[in-house]
């Protein structure tokens, strides 16, 4: 269907009462469309004059309701009509495709629609992951291009999660599957979008309530013109009254509301991060305070080994093969790295070389990982976290930290037999123009808060170096929890990132939680955000967009309400021509009442069909303190709705005038 055909069909559909209630302007404008249609076709009925000249205004009036409907619902159609976009090309990610199902040594091909929680499958080179699930043997490159749009294939390890649809392009890997059918992360994905239309947000429910409140205040009003008129000898026209009645009630932003609230989802997911409601999107634009991770987040992400500094009294060549031993079942970055800066040294180990050893892979809570052989350890790991486990102290250790966290990198020690053998130096750059958007980020009042579980030297050097307000260093899971409890506790809205399943509390409690596509189930669940893309500073990006929306809709309310003001001024002394004492309030000297109320409701008709690109796409934003941003909406916004309507309706009374139109 052409999709100009499908927006007004969308938008004729929304004239249904039962979708227009939740937005109490609009009802009350189709209301009086009923109304005006009735009064058009029995005027009579109602006393009013049955001449061609008032059936022409009569007919005007319902023709210019009528459009105002439809542009609001036009704008919200459009917005919908984007969430729809964006549900099917999702829905196109989901494939059925045929799973090695692994029952023991048995190998059974299956439909992907079949598999459930708990199976174990075989992917090979080339296949296309069944399902989400969990790789717990092996390791490959996996091609999640259909997700992020990123070309080149990303590395997965033991415990890494994948999803379904993706493509694994090397080797071969055992996939514990995760959820059950319909329980995807692609179908979460897709009933959040398909949902977050119908979902408003509390700012929206309480500009909603004030809408109502004002519309109210005017039917009230409206209804005693209506009895004055009487009271003072003069009969009441009610198509003018109604006429009146709409030009005066806030239907500029009350007709654009819905559309902004979808709005706000559609363009989070243009940066490749899917919202699961409203509601994040919108506390984004209200955060205090961020709490981010150095690595990946401030810094690059990629540690790589650089130099081996072996403890006093051991020999250099058995520093580095030891090294190597406890970095050869390591995947994670720095481990390989490990591995092959000890190989620039011929130091080249291969699996047989550790045979009888268990290999402890590092987690956030010990800090270490190594090899275990009966009573004997060799782990690297965090200086504190060794130093407390074995119960020893080496001050010449200890200052070979210090001096490589002065220096920004991050120092990696080994204990073997109980004892240090030395330090591994990693290093980490910062990431490129992460300054500027912390900048941005402290011109808006935002308090950054980093967590790095390295030391407090190299903690204190990152956060120097890059502009970041506060650190906490050697942080373990539960500390970012109570770094979340902490800023809350002061009243302040938290956001953070997170990926692992120790993430989850933190993300749960944080007002804007976001999760990485490769993350665990448990973290993707507990946020209420998913950067499919799996880049942390999203978070700032999301922020400012979140602070976009909230400054549209107060830029749009600002300029609906100076708009109603001005119109007061323009429509009231017109209507009541009878009283000399309102002629000065007649600023643009409008003669005919009919002529100027008309006027003034072509306005506000079109006027709703102008601001509807800019409900859509938002308001340009620039980092800045809240005064500053009350005062550029008041200027701009106030002003500029003060002063157009005055210009507008003008011209548009002296065209109506100049072409006969005389009602």
């Amino acid at each position: 269907m052409n999709r100009y055909l499908e927006i007004l069909l969308e938008s004729l559909k929304g004239f249904d009462p039962r979708y227009l209630y939740r937005n109490p302007v609009m009802f009350v404008t189709e209301f009086a469309l009923i109304l005006s249609i009735i009064v058009t076709i029995f005027p009579s009925a109602f006393d009013l004059s049955v001449s061609f000249s008032y059936k022409q205004f009569y007919e005007a009036v319902v023709v210019l309701l009528f459009l105002t409907i439809l542009f609001s619902n036009i704008s919200s159609a459009i917005s919908e009509g984007k969430s729809r976009t964006i549900t099917n090309s999702l829905r196109k990610l989901q494939k059925e495709t045929t799973a090695r199902l692994l029952s023991g040594t048995e190998i059974t091909e299956v439909p992907s629609s079949k598999l459930k929680r708990g199976d174990i499958v075989l992917v090979k080179s080339g296949d296309t992951i069944p399902i989400d699930g969990e790789i717990i043997e092996g390791s490959g490159y996996v091609n999640e291009s259909s997700m992020t749009g990123e070309s080149r294939p990303s590395r997965k390890i033991l415990g890494d999660s994948v999803t379904g649809s993706t493509t694994l392009v090397t080797d071969e890997i055992k996939v514990k599957v995760t959820n059950n059918p319909g329980e995807t992360f692609l179908d979460k994905m897709i009933s959040i979008v398909e949902n977050a239309k119908r979902e408003r947000t509390p700012n929206e429910i309480a500009l909603s309530v004030f809408l109502s409140g004002i519309t109210l205040v005017f039917l009230i009003i409206t209804a005693a013109l209506f009895t004055l008129s009487r009271y003072v000898g003069v009969t009441p026209d009610i198509m003018i009254l109604i006429v009146l009645l709409i030009a005066l009630i806030p239907t500029t932003i009350g007709g654009l509301l819905p559309a902004i609230g979808v709005a706000a989802v559609n363009k989070i997911s243009e940066y490749n991060v899917i919202a699961k409601s409203g509601k994040s999107v919108e506390n984004a634009g209200d955060i205090d305070t961020i709490i981010l991770d150095k690595t990946g987040t401030v810094t690059m992400g990629e540690r790589e080994a650089v130099k081996f500094y072996p403890n006093r009294g051991v020999d250099y060549n058995e520093f580095v093969t030891t090294c190597s031993m406890i970095s050869l079942q390591d995947q994670t970055k720095e481990g390989m790295s490990i591995v092959k800066l000890a190989q620039r040294d011929n130091i080249n180990l291969t699996l047989n070389d550790v045979a009888g050893y268990e290999f402890v892979p590092f987690s956030a809570e010990t800090k270490f990982s190594g090899l275990v052989r009966g009573g004997d350890e060799i782990l690297k790991g965090a200086f504190r976290a060794l130093e407390n486990k074995f119960n020893i102290s080496d001050k010449y250790v200890e200052g070979l930290c210090k001096e490589i966290s002065i220096r920004g990198g991050t120092a990696l020690t080994v204990v073997k037999n109980g004892e240090f053998s030395g330090v591994i130096e990693l290093n980490d750059l910062l990431k490129p123009g992460i300054k500027q958007r912390l900048e941005g980020l402290k011109k808006m009042n935002i308090k950054t808060i980093m967590c790095t579980g390295d030391d407090e030297t190299t903690a204190a050097f990152i956060a120097r170096e890059s502009g970041i307000d506060e650190y906490v260093a050697n942080v373990t899971p539960i500390d970012k929890y109570n770094v979340v409890i902490k800023e809350k506790e002061q009243q302040r809205m938290v956001a953070m990132v997170g990926d692992g399943t120790n993430d989850a509390p933190a993300l749960a409690k944080a007002d804007v939680g976001m999760a990485m596509n490769s993350g665990t189930p448990a973290a993707k669940e507990a946020a209420n955000m998913v950067d499919l893309d799996n880049d942390p500073t999203k978070l700032m990006d999301v922020i400012f967009l979140g602070k976009q929306i909230l400054i549209t809709r107060g830029a749009l309310t600002t300029f609906s309400i100076a708009n109603d003001i001005a119109k007061y001024f323009v429509i009231i002394p017109a209507m009541f021509t009878v009283f000399s004492q309102l002629n000065y309030l007649n600023i643009l000297g409008l003669q005919n009442p009919v002529v100027a109320i008309t006027s003034a409701l072509i306005f506000n008709t079109f006027i709703l069909l102008a601001l509807v690109p800019m409900a859509l796409k938002g308001v340009r934003y620039r980092p800045s303190s809240i005064s500053d941003l009350l005062k550029r909406n008041v200027m701009i916004y106030g002003l500029g709705g003060v002063l157009l309507p005055f210009i507008m309706i003008k011209i548009i009374y002296s065209a109506m005038i100049a072409t006969g139109v005389v009602w």
